[in-house]
């Protein structure tokens, strides 16, 4: 330190000092300004990207909040689309019962008429063949009674003994 002190020189003192300056305006006009500047774009960019950043996030929260409406929309249509095709098949349903028991209690009342009318038909047939096995007895009894004299008397006699005249 004291040689430093010892070899000082104003002169050299002077012209370095004179020589930084120069260096500082130089630097100052042709590097200083445009990295300034190019540091403030870079700055203004970099805000106007966080705006636009913003702005994006924000429209995607309106976004966000426009599909999750647009979800509920959508399904409360389905559930009401869902519930009316329920109703419409408990409808159906109904009305498929309702028509299978008409056409039921229709097959069975037909059922019973033609039961009534073929037991009729069968009482009828029967009363007829009793009738016929009845005349056919009959005559066969009557033949037998008939075939002797004394013995047609006595019925003559029992009928007329049985009507009474008014």
């Amino acid at each position: 330190m004291d040689k430093l002190i010892n070899d000082f020189s104003f002169g050299l003192f002077f012209w370095q000092i004179l020589l930084f300056v120069g260096l500082l305006l130089l630097l100052r006009k042709f590097a200083w300004k445009p990295i300034l500047d190019s540091v403030n774009n870079r700055e203004e960019g970099i805000k106007n990207a966080l705006e636009s950043a913003e702005a994006a996030r924000k429209e995607m929260q309106n976004l966000q909040a426009d599909n999750e409406r647009i979800l509920n929309e959508a399904r409360a249509e389905r559930d009401g689309m869902l519930k009316e095709a329920r109703q419409l098949k408990e409808n159906m349903i109904s009305e498929a019962k309702a028509e299978a028991q008409t056409e039921a209690d229709k097959i069975v009342a037909q059922a019973q008429a033609t039961i009534e009318n073929e037991k009729k038909a069968a009482i009828a047939d029967l009363k007829s063949q009793v009738a016929g096995l009845s005349v056919d007895i009959a005559e066969k009894v009557v033949r037998q009674e008939l075939a002797d004299k004394d013995k047609q008397l006595a019925l003559v006699e029992s009928m007329l003994g049985d009507v009474t005249l008014n």
